[in-house]
This record gives structure tokens, C-alpha cells and sequence, in this order.
């Protein structure tokens, strides 16, 4: 073999780093011009969605679909996706920051590769269905009825006809919109069929840097590890539910479980949580456990709309407006443990939101992925049946702490292993209804919801229930990373008083030791590394492992 001269070599170096170079100066044109023309349009499409949400405005929900019309326009653009999949095949992009970047941009320029108008169209009817499921009150003994009044209803009733009529009362909403989720169900996946995968639910996995095979593997494992430990408690669940509305356990229905969908825990043990919220600020105690932790929600607080009213959106979700900190909180609360629960929730989405909007680069600017922020979400929120926690906001004696403290935690682990069983359900369904949108999905819903749940289903009923749940018509196959982000929240719950706190105490900890300790590690190795490294690997660097099972099982199964 000839061996090449110094200058031969060098030459060749240079040439190499000269294309390197050219390509990585054209990876940043085009990162600059999607900024440059998707931040306004994002932030207008965000303020849109908040006005339609807070005041049922059907005129904000069409500019909300029209913005996301011109976002897709954008992310259409052929010839910018042609050149991120040639710079993502031939791997010349070097530096770590920009590789990741486009690691980001190339799945959501290939999600909006599909024919536009119909990008467009599935923008459109999603918006018109915000509306109707915004809209929807369910009517009982001739009155309209909100969620919060159904949920109450449900849990203060045991008369088994009454509760059936509140139950069915609220099922009705599906028969109003099934037809139109199914609709969007079919053109989700002909975009999938268009971008080359088999359909939507597998598309959308795929495109979050999830392995869809992975997720299924890891239900398996998680309904393995909950399936007996669920069916001791549905146990003692039919006994006491029986008992209270003077049924037979064969009688008992899903009315009978004081929830809608039976994925909140029911009241099973001895203990009023709801008098300790009575008449308090939930806004306040919200406020005051953010800062113990040194992080600041007052701004979040103000830009807020948080109390019931008609025609508003009654389920509740944080938005970041702007991703430069114009983070709003949307509720719907009253004085009980369950929206003190929802609101430690939705403001530790907040304040990861304003971890990552320092991020320099903007398109880290979000939560590593969805269900990261969702396990952050759920670590705080536990605190609302946390003795502890509870004991320094109410000032109770240490008799009381220790009266409540078993059946606090006993409530917060059925509410864990109920809402794994839950996650099943719309996991499995969606998966279902996006490999075949035509079977017979009201039998499937059933099924799944007798397997799972282990509740008995009414019978003869053929209603298509599932399509009243609103994450399935509008936030599809996301739902199972609620229950990875409640793996998260045990793993990060874990480091925390094994590092932090030095507790090892995986009940009742309630970082009251080294809080703003705490709240800096969150912000340092959590919130404001945003999307810089890949789910896996930004779990790994700050706890030391990848996203594992274990901590759950530690904390609520074993």
C-alpha cells in the first residue's frame, strides 16, 4: 500500500473539516430560521389555547387551529427536511449541542411531512372538539352539572340508581363526540401511513425517542408487579363499597366507585383528608412549599386562572407561554386534598418550565421528555397526603401525625396501584383503536376495563365510554407516560432522601431537611438541563441509573 504523504494527509483533514464545518454553519441557518418563525407563532397558538380554555371562546379555539396551520406549513417545508435527513445520515455534525439539536428538529419536520391539508384538517376538527368537550355539562334531575359536581356526587352518594344516573349522566358525553374522535383518529393515521409507519400510536412513541415495543415489555412487567397487590385492595374495595350502598359485591358496578373512570382511589380507610383544606388558601400553601424549596411560583401564580366557571375548560393543565418564562397554571379548585393534590401538581410542572426557559438554546427549552415532567409533577404532589408536610401547615400534634400517618400512606399507595391499573386500560385501548379503528372499540373499552380494573360492567351496555375521557380524543398516546413518570418520580423520590435529605425514608419524607438543597439539585440536574440530553441519559447523570422499575416497587408494591 502506497503510504500518503504529511501534506496528503493534511490536506484531506482540512478538506473533511472544511465540510464539517459547512455543514454544521447550515444545521444552524436552519435551526435560526425554525426559531426565527415558529416562536411567534407558537407563543400566539399558546395565548389562543389559553383564551379558548379559560372562557370557552369558540373564536380563540379557530385562531389556536389556524396558528397551528401556519406551524405546519412551516415544518413542511420539503426541502429544509431534506437537507436535516442528509445531515442526520451522513453524521457530520460533531459538536455534542448541535448533534442534539437536530437529534430534536428532524422528528418534528418528519411528523409534518405529510400532505398539509390534511395536517390541516386533523388542526381543525382537534379545535372544534376542544370545544365540544369545553363545552359539555352532564345533566342530572334536569340541571347541568360540572366535573367537580359529578366527582362529588359520586363520592357523597350511595344510593346505587342515583349514582348510576350521575355516572351515565357523564358517559353521555361520549356519544356527543365518539364520532368525531374516531374521524381524527383515521387521518392521524393516514399521516402515519404517509411517513412510513404502520399507524399513529406507533408514529407518535417513535417520534418521542420511545421504542414502542419497550413501553408494551415494560406494561407487561408493571401489570405482573401490581396485578395481586391491586386485587387484595379491589377486595377490600368491593367489601366496603358493598357495605356502604347495600348492594351484593356481584352488584356493584363502576357508579359504585366514587370516580369517573375509577382512576382515583376511592375513600377507603378512615381518614377525612379534606378537613385539613377546608377553608385554607390552597394558592398560599401551593406558594409557601415552592419556596421552602427555593423556587419562586408568585408569578406563576399571577398569571393564573385557577377557580370554576362556565364555559371553562374543567381539567387543568399548565402551559408555557413563551418559553421565556410566562408559565400559567389552569384549574379548577376547591378546598379539598384532591385539588390541593392537582395543585403541587401542575406547579411542579411550572417550576421545571421555568427551570429550562434559562436554557440559552431554544430548543431545549422543554422537559427531557413529557412523562419527565409528569414524574416531577407527581413527586409533589404526594405531599397533599404527606403527614409531615401536613403537620408543619396545620400544626396538629404528634398524636394526630400518628393517628393519620398509616392510613395516609395506605391512601397513597392504593391511589398509586389503582391509577397503574388505570394506565393499562387507556394504554392498551389506544394502542387497540390505532391498529383498528373500526372494530367494535365499545367492546374493547370493556374488556380492558373488566381485565384490568377488575370492575364488572354493565350489562348490555354498548356506549362508547372511552371517547369521554378527554386525553384520548386530544392528547393521544400520551397517557402512558403517566406511569412512567410515576417510575420517575420514585427513582428521583429515592435520590432524594438517600442523598439530599439522608432520610432513606421513602413514606413520609417530606424535604423539609436541606430544602433548598433540594430545589437546587432539581434545577441543576433536572429543570434546567431541559432537552440537552436524551431522556435516558439526562436520568442516568443525575441519579446515577437509567429509568428503571425498582423504586416504584420499593415505594408502593413491595
Amino acid at each position: 500500500m502506497k503510504k500518503m504523504s504529511y501534506w496528503t494527509v493534511m490536506f484531506a483533514v482540512l478538506a473533511f473539516t472544511g465540510c464539517q464545518n459547512r455543514q454544521e454553519m447550515k444545521l444552524k441557518e436552519i435551526i435560526q430560521h425554525t426559531e426565527e418563525q415558529a416562536r411567534p407563532l407558537m407563543k400566539e397558538a399558546n395565548l389562543a389555547y389559553w383564551q379558548g380554555a379559560v372562557n370557552g371562546d369558540a373564536e380563540a379555539f379557530e385562531r389556536y387551529a389556524n396558528l397551528n396551520m401556519q406551524l405546519t406549513e412551516l415544518l413542511s417545508d420539503q426541502e429544509t427536511f431534506a437537507t436535516l435527513k442528509q445531515l442526520k445520515e451522513n453524521g457530520g455534525i460533531k459538536d455534542a449541542s448541535l448533534a442534539r439539536q437536530l437529534e430534536i428538529l428532524y422528528p418534528m419536520y418528519l411528523e409534518n411531512q405529510a400532505d398539509t391539508s390534511l395536517l390541516n384538517l386533523i388542526s381543525q376538527k382537534e379545535a372544534a372538539l376542544e370545544l365540544k368537550y369545553a363545552e359539555y355539562r352532564a345533566q342530572y334531575h334536569g340541571r347541568a352539572i360540572n366535573d367537580n359536581e359529578v366527582e362529588q356526587l359520586l363520592s357523597d352518594l350511595t344510593d346505587s340508581r342515583e349514582l348510576e344516573a350521575v355516572w351515565t349522566a357523564h358517559k353521555a358525553l361520549g356519544r356527543v363526540v365518539a364520532d368525531d374522535v374516531l374521524e381524527v383518529v383515521r387521518l392521524r393515521n393516514q399521516v402515519a401511513r404517509q411517513l412510513g409507519f404502520d399507524n399513529y400510536h406507533t408514529m407518535s412513541l417513535t417520534l418521542s425517542g420511545q421504542d414502542p415495543a419497550e413501553i408494551s415489555a415494560l406494561f407487561d412487567e408493571l401489570d405482573d408487579m401490581t396485578r395481586d397487590g391491586f386485587k387484595a385492595l379491589k377486595d377490600e374495595m368491593d367489601a366496603a363499597f358493598a357495605k356502604r350502598c347495600h348492594v351484593r359485591v356481584d352488584e356493584l358496578r363502576p357508579w359504585h366507585f366514587q370516580d369517573r373512570f375509577f382512576q382515583e382511589a376511592p375513600v377507603l380507610y378512615p381518614i377525612d383528608l379534606d378537613k385539613y383544606y377546608r377553608g385554607q388558601s390552597l394558592e398560599q400553601l401551593t406558594t409557601d412549599f415552592y419556596a421552602s424549596l427555593g423556587l419562586d411560583v408568585k408569578a406563576i401564580m399571577s398569571n393564573s386562572d385557577l377557580y370554576p366557571k362556565d364555559n371553562k375548560n374543567q381539567h387543568a393543565f399548565c402551559t408555557d407561554i413563551d418559553s421565556e418564562g410566562d408559565v400559567r397554571i389552569l384549574c379548577n379548585i376547591t378546598d379539598n386534598e384532591q385539588w390541593m393534590n392537582t395543585m403541587l401538581h401542575e406547579f411542579g410542572h411550572g417550576v421545571y418550565a421555568l427551570g429550562h426557559d434559562q436554557q440559552p438554546d431554544y430548543l431545549f427549552r422543554e422537559a427531557a421528555h413529557t412523562f419527565t415532567t409528569e414524574g416531577i409533577a407527581m413527586m409533589f404532589e404526594k405531599m397533599s397526603r404527606n403527614p409531615e408536610w401536613m403537620q408543619k401547615r396545620f400544626g396538629f400534634s404528634d398524636e394526630e401525625k400518628l393517628a393519620i400517618a398509616e392510613n395516609c400512606f395506605k391512601s397513597l399507595r392504593l391511589q398509586q396501584l389503582v391509577f397503574s391499573r388505570w394506565t393499562q386500560v387507556v394504554y392498551r385501548f389506544e394502542k387497540a383503536m390505532y391498529a383498528d379503528p373500526d372494530q367494535d372499540l365499545n367492546a374493547v373499552w370493556k374488556e380492558l376495563v373488566e381485565k384490568y380494573q377488575l370492575l364488572s360492567y354493565p350489562e348490555g351496555r354498548n356506549e362508547p365510554d372511552w371517547a369521554a375521557k378527554i386525553h384520548i380524543a386530544l392528547y393521544p398516546c400520551y397517557y402512558h407516560n403517566y406511569q412512567l413518570g410515576a417510575l420517575f418520580a420514585s427513582q428521583v423520590h429515592h435520590y432524594i432522601t438517600a442523598n439530599i435529605t439522608g432520610r432513606n425514608d421513602m413514606k413520609f419524607d417530606d424535604y423539609s431537611v436541606n430544602p433548598t438543597a433540594i430545589g437546587q439539585w432539581l434545577q441543576d440536574n433536572i429543570f434546567r438541563p431541559g432537552r440537552q440530553y436524551p431522556w435516558n441519559e439526562m436520568i442516568e447523570r443525575a441519579t446515577g441509573e437509567k429509568l428503571t422499575a425498582k423504586y416504584y416497587k420499593m415505594q408502593f408494591v413491595d
